[in-house]
């Protein structure tokens, strides 16, 4: 199968999957396509920030962005991810840059690596556009069930929801963010640290080792998940929680690191 990778962290998602996918003899990377977020339209992009501000108030926000680093540079730390230039360049990989996901160099470096499947690989809202045009259309690893949990950041929900179980979604791209059908769904139990930030950080990496191997499962038999996919059904959608349900959250971890303590 050959695929071209869209990826908006230089040292992710993507960097942690291209050495698992190169082992593979059936799988070839026509190129890696990195977004270097460029913000194309600053007045929509200043709104649209102010808005989720006002949504989510100054301590959320703030909140969110202290956050933000466990699920990356925790993860970076922990699973000792390389720079996307360095993995790209030792396997031989061609890697491009675009300004942004979905202007048209993005449309022309797809054309130009002609492959049968697109990977996103921790990206945000990709236009119908650019997904369509690999013969297959383009996957996405999502860290979280669907449909219950779109848009979510893996493992905070469901601890602010009490439960202990987590997981990864594998699904097809279409025009609703984390709507495509599911081509592959794994979940795990949710392992307690002793702290919060720990818990995340630990259990966001496991599912980066997890994932990347259904990731190279379904790409190799990528015909035969095709025929067996499931359309979902109505969803939850979460993003950044605010600063009280944040407060939820922690109140909610320590009543069930106690509970496992038993």
């Amino acid at each position: 199968m050959r695929v071209a990778i869209l990826t908006s962290s230089f040292s992710g998602l993507a960097s942690f999957c291209i050495p698992r996918l190169v082992e593979e003899p059936e799988i070839e990377i026509s190129m890696v396509i990195y977004n270097e977020g460029r913000i194309l339209n600053p007045c929509k992009e200043r709104r649209h920030k102010m808005k989720k501000i006002l949504k989510l108030g100054l301590l959320g926000a703030i909140n969110g962005l202290r956050m933000r680093h466990w699920f990356k540079e925790g993860v970076q730390s922990l699973l000792k991810i390389e720079r996307l230039d360095v993995v790209a360049s030792r396997f031989g990989i061609r890697l491009e840059k675009t300004p942004a996901i979905n202007c048209q160099r993005t449309v022309n470096l797809f054309l130009e690596a002609n492959a049968k499947l697109g990977l996103s690989l921790g990206n945000t809202y990709i236009d119908e556009r650019i997904f369509s045009i690999p013969q297959y259309g383009m996957i996405n690893i999502h860290h979280e069930a669907l449909p219950q949990f779109q848009g979510a950041q893996s493992i905070i929900w469901q601890i602010y929801q009490g439960s202990l179980e987590t997981g990864y979604t594998i699904h097809k791209i279409n025009r609703d963010i984390d709507g495509g059908d599911i081509l592959y769904q794994e979940k795990l139990p949710i392992e307690l640290k002793p702290t919060f930030r720990e818990t995340v950080t630990y259990n966001s990496s496991r599912l980066y080792e997890v994932s990347v191997k259904g990731l190279v499962n379904v790409v190799k038999r990528y015909p035969e998940f095709l025929v067996n996919v499931k359309p979902q059904v109505a969803g939850q959608a979460f993003t950044t929680p605010t600063f009280w349900q944040y407060l939820r959250m922690v109140r909610q971890y320590r009543k069930l690191y106690q509970e496992s303590n038993r």
